[in-house]
């Protein structure tokens, strides 16, 4: 190893991770229990050091430059390997404790994530969870979570993608709705149904349209960029809407709607940060999910 080409000091290195981490100087500065001031030099001392520029200041908030992002997997890294060397001193090296932050859908963190974190919890006590519950789909390189549930494969070589399976869809409706039909509907009826919409309501008429459904924006009367919201008021009986049939399988009211309409299949990714490896909390989480979504994929074909 060349000794002489690490110029940096551990302090200043230490003090931008937790900048990373926690968003902002002033709540960097109360987690080291340093001044602000104090920390905000030891940030700007090790950007002179090593000639770059780690963070942008947006608005009130601070953001990985580019360069920002890559140093701080090698520095969160060194803070593993620090972590462990305490822990080891002092003989705690087998427990498995920290934050880690898990990025998915609010229909999914609502009522599939439940009975998963719970085995976690007694697996893991010393594990603490944050659920992010967003319908976009978070970046894990600026650290807007450890472990994020994805419909999309990711494109990016810094992350780790592990795709789990597909899981099934189909458009479902409640059982009041359709009471109104006395039977399942078929695809002459699509031009004067109601479907709830979502974000993005163009996409989801293009969606429609593919499975052989007449569809327009007229057809949407309501709408929600939160799934879950449009959920309920599918269950309340607003109208249709598209979900995954292990989320139906937990709302015994709302039934498939078609007679006629085949189901559609979407994947379900798992992704993290290269650091999966060096990490035994994220590693251990991300393990348990991939177990428990698994099994409800293998409970449900039982």
């Amino acid at each position: 190893m060349n000794w002489q080409s690490i110029t940096f000091d551990w302090n200043q290195a230490r003090a931008f991770l937790v900048t990373a981490e926690e968003g902002s100087l002033s709540a960097a500065a109360r987690a080291l229990k340093l001044t602000q001031p104090t920390l905000s030099r030891q940030v700007a001392a090790l950007e002179e050091t090593l000639g770059v520029t780690l963070f942008e200041r947006v608005n009130k908030s601070l953001i990985l430059t580019e360069a920002g992002v890559e140093l701080a997997e090698h520095v969160r890294a060194m803070g593993e390997a620090a972590s462990r060397v305490s822990l080891s001193a002092s003989g705690q090296s087998q427990q498995i404790e920290g934050l880690v932050t898990i990025s998915t859908t609010d229909v999914m963190a609502a009522y599939l994530l439940p009975d998963i974190l719970r085995d976690l919890r007694r697996k893991a006590p010393g594990i603490e969870i944050k659920v992010v519950s967003t319908n976009s789909v978070s970046d894990l390189r600026r650290r807007e979570a450890d472990i994020a549930i994805r419909h999309v494969e990711p494109d990016h070589p810094e992350l780790y993608a592990r795709k789990l399976r597909d899981a099934r869809g189909q458009i479902f409706a409640a059982r009041s709705y359709l009471q109104r039909f006395g039977r399942k509907l078929t695809k002459e009826d699509a031009p004067k149904l109601d479907f709830l919409g979502y974000e993005d309501n163009e996409q989801l008429i293009g969606y429609l349209r593919a499975m052989g459904l007449d569809v327009t924006q007229a057809n949407i009367k309501l709408s929600s960029p939160s799934l879950i919201v449009a959920w309920e008021y599918v269950r309340l009986g607003f109208g249709l809407g598209v979900g995954a049939d292990e989320v139906a399988d937990r709302c015994p009211d709302i039934v498939p709607a078609f007679e006629d309409v085949a189901p559609v299949t979407f994947p379900i990714w798992l992704v993290t940060h290269r650091e999966l490896h060096t990490s035994l909390r994220i590693r251990t989480v991300f393990d348990h999910l991939a177990e428990g979504l698994l099994n409800i994929s293998a409970n449900r074909s039982s």
